[in-house]
């Protein structure tokens, strides 16, 4: 729910229950990853075998992030520039800047 006093806090990203769905599936089966991870290295597993499941689980956040960030740049931005709100390329500077 928006806050009236926190501007911010008001917007929001309409997405299709499609997207929804996608972003959803995408951070379920990371969860699922690092619940395995949390137990191989519960269970002493070899540390190589645990670095590659964390890496598998970093590509997977990146990935996520990707289609993020493109449906981001796709739709808000976009919309934000025709609706007269540069501003929003510096928030765009900044996640990149975070992202990269």
């Amino acid at each position: 729910m928006a806050h009236e006093s926190c501007p911010a806090c008001a917007r929001h990203t309409e997405r299709s229950d499609e997207q929804k769905k996608k972003l959803a599936n995408r951070l379920s089966r990371m969860e699922g990853q690092l619940r395995g991870i949390r137990k191989m290295v519960d269970e002493d597993a070899y540390c190589y075998d645990v670095l590659m499941q964390s890496a598998a689980v970093l590509s997977a956040l990146k990935s996520f992030n990707r289609e993020l960030l493109r449906s981001h740049m796709d739709h808000c931005v976009v919309r934000d520039i025709r609706d007269g709100k540069p501003e929003v390329m510096d928030e765009l500077m900044t996640i990149l800047e975070k992202l990269m």
